[in-house]
């Protein structure tokens, strides 16, 4: 059982060319190094490692990349960023950072876009960490919408074969007559939204609706909102912001998981494609309607006592931030009612749409889960009866359909050995967890959310974890962000024969 040499030197060829131009993006924390007056050094030190490895690895060999040196690169790319973002990190080496393992998890969990951090003291940290953190969100979101398009919607992989039933675009890639034209419009929309989510929070600063936004946490914010990311340079999330702030924070999060190829033709003038999807409608419905849930058990919690504007406001903002996987915290929902939190838990299972830059099984995945059960059911009760599953006016075919129902499977049977395993490393060095809290963690990192409940609450830090856990969870988000198959194809002996 020979490795075939040519597709791993391709996969590591377009390695090096990834690790290459993250010298751009690690630009942006030198400037803020300087302009903070802080030291530059672990940045240009990064900046360094990943030219130099880049350089030595885009010396191999590139011939066409099939589908196996794509699964191979997805999964190493994702892997790659994630050890160069650890770099400055530990270099910097401020209070949790002294330990590569808790470098590497927040590295990981940055570019998954997980927003799980190991930071108990985050004033003991310099801005340019406190930003380096959100730029690699932000890559990790535009990442994803890339790989979507370049590479996955090729394998069938991250449902981009939903994301053409939905949309009715017969080949995501195609767009434009190009990938890459393709992936630069998708790249400019994310870009712009990002911008208009920064220039929005300034705007309310301006007009005195946000006195405690600055500049920094303006840009800072914008960059992991639309990107469904969590990371915030705040120890209260977005909690130490206004009620405005709140608001404008919940809409950008909807927006950044609604599907990017609607988006591109809502800015084109055709909002009419994006009202006629039943996914987002779909969507919608589910925001809704764990908004109204966990705003009436707040309501009827004697212990939660708020105006109506503001239990509207936390409900609304927690839902969103949960199916979104965006992960920010508008108050710490730890405290809330057993009932109100479970709420939440069962939020991480949705995910926004496909095609977004949002994580966990995503609602379109449920939608045909839902059509194709309620099919089967009537079929049972009328066995000669010939129903199709429909999306819009698309027929979902049914490789589709079993394609999905493997994919739900499969997660959840992830996510149930994942919450064993936590459970059984905490008992293991004699600090049990409860059931809870493992189930709410192992969905979170798998899902790529960010907060869970107890030790890892919205106000909480995940370093209280044993490193084994800690390495466990990044194992978990770096599976669950290329959406398990990528990673799984390369566990299986026939991938490694030659073909």
């Amino acid at each position: 059982m020979a490795l075939t040499t040519v597709d791993v030197r391709s996969s590591l060829n377009v390695l090096g060319r990834i690790l290459q131009w993250l010298a751009v993006p690690l630009a942006v924390p030198v400037v803020v190094a300087l302009l903070y007056g802080e030291s530059p050094v672990p940045y240009l030190l990064a900046i360094a490692a990943t030219v130099g490895v880049g350089t030595a690895l885009a010396q191999f060999e590139r011939n066409r990349i099939h589908d196996r040196e794509a699964f191979l690169t997805v999964s190493l790319a994702w892997l790659g960023i994630a050890v160069v973002g650890a770099i400055p990190l530990y270099v910097e080496g401020t209070g949790v950072f002294a330990s590569p393992v808790n470098a590497l998890f927040e590295g990981m969990s940055g570019i998954t876009t997980t927003g799980a951090t190991v930071i108990r003291d985050f004033d003991a940290h310099s801005q340019a960490l406190l930003m380096w953190r959100q730029v690699l969100q932000w890559l990790g979101g535009l990442g994803v919408l890339l790989l979507a398009t370049a590479v996955l919607s090729r394998l069938s992989v991250a449902g981009a074969q939903l994301m053409e039933t939905e949309t009715r675009t017969k080949d995501v890639t195609k767009l434009t007559p190009g990938i890459a034209q393709t992936a630069k419009i998708l790249a400019l929309v994310y870009l712009l939204l990002t911008a208009g989510a920064a220039l929005a929070l300034l705007l309310l600063n301006a007009v005195g609706l946000a006195p405690a936004m600055t500049p920094f946490d303006a840009v800072a914010h914008a960059l992991t909102a639309i990107a469904t990311a969590g990371f915030s340079p705040r120890a209260e999330s977005v909690g130490a912001f206004s009620p405005a702030v709140q608001w404008a924070v919940t809409l950008f999060m909807v927006v950044g998981a609604t599907n990017f190829v609607l988006l591109y033709a809502l800015l084109r003038g055709d909002g009419r494609r994006l009202l006629r999807s039943e996914e987002f409608r779909f969507y919608l419905g589910i925001l809704a309607l764990g908004t109204f849930l966990v705003g009436g058990l707040l309501v009827a919690d004697p212990r939660f006592t708020a105006d109506p504007e503001t239990t509207l406001r936390h409900a609304t903002f927690q839902v969103a931030s949960i199916v979104t996987t965006t992960g920010y915290a508008s108050t710490d929902f730890n405290t809330w009612s057993a009932a109100a939190k479970n709420v939440l838990f069962v939020a991480m299972f949705s995910g926004g749409m496909a095609g977004s830059t949002t994580c966990s099984i995503k609602t379109l995945r449920w939608l045909i889960v839902t059509k194709s059960f309620w099919r089967d059911l009537n079929v049972s009760a009328h066995p000669r009866s010939v129903r199709a599953v429909r999306v819009g006016r698309e027929v979902v075919s049914e490789s589709t359909i079993r394609d999905v129902y493997a994919y739900t499977l499969v997660a959840l049977v992830i996510f149930i050995v994942g919450t064993v395993l936590l459970v059984a490393d905490a008992e293991r060095v004699g600090d049990p967890i409860t059931e809870f809290e493992a189930l709410s963690a192992a969905a979170s990192m798998f899902f790529n959310i960010g907060p869970a409940f107890g030790q890892a609450g919205p106000y909480g830090t995940y370093d209280g974890f044993t490193r084994s856990s800690k390495l466990l969870m990044v194992l978990l988000m770096w599976v669950g962000r290329i959406e398990i198959i990528p990673v799984m194809v390369l566990l299986t002996p026939t991938f490694w024969r030659r073909p």
